[in-house]
C-alpha cells in the first residue's frame, strides 16, 4: 500500500470512529434512531458532508469493516468499489489487500 492509500485509509477510519460516537451518543441520549446525521466516510480529511441515515442503515455498513458510507460523488475508484447505492450516498467497499486489511485493523469494532 502506498502513502496515498494509507493517508485515505486513516482519514477514513477516523470519520468512522466519529461516526461510531455518534451512535453511542445518539443511543444515549434516546435520539430518534429513523434518521440520524452522520460524517461521509470519504478519505478527504477536509470534507464535512453529512449523511442521513437510520442506525439499522447505519448498522449495515458496519457489518463489514471495509465498507464505508460517502457522500455521492465522493468515492475513490482506485482503491474501492462501489457496493450500494443510497438517497444521495453510496457504499464503498475498500479493494482487498492493504487497504481492506488496514481498515478492519483500524475498525473500533474490532
Amino acid at each position: 500500500m502506498d502513502e496515498r492509500q494509507r493517508r485515505l485509509t486513516d482519514n477514513e477510519s477516523l470519520f468512522r470512529e466519529v461516526n461510531e460516537r455518534l451512535v453511542d451518543l445518539s443511543a444515549a441520549l434516546e435520539v430518534d434512531p429513523r434518521r440520524l446525521e452522520f460524517l461521509c466516510e470519504c478519505g478527504d480529511v477536509n470534507c464535512a458532508a453529512k449523511i442521513e441515515l437510520s442506525r439499522e442503515e447505519y448498522e449495515r455498513v458496519r457489518q463489514d469493516p471495509a465498507t464505508f458510507v460517502v457522500l455521492s460523488g465522493h468515492e475513490i475508484y482506485d482503491v474501492e468499489d462501489v457496493v450500494d447505492r443510497g438517497d444521495g450516498y453510496v457504499i464503498v467497499r475498500k479493494r482487498e489487500g492493504g487497504p481492506a486489511e488496514r481498515v478492519a485493523a483500524d475498525d473500533p469494532r474490532s
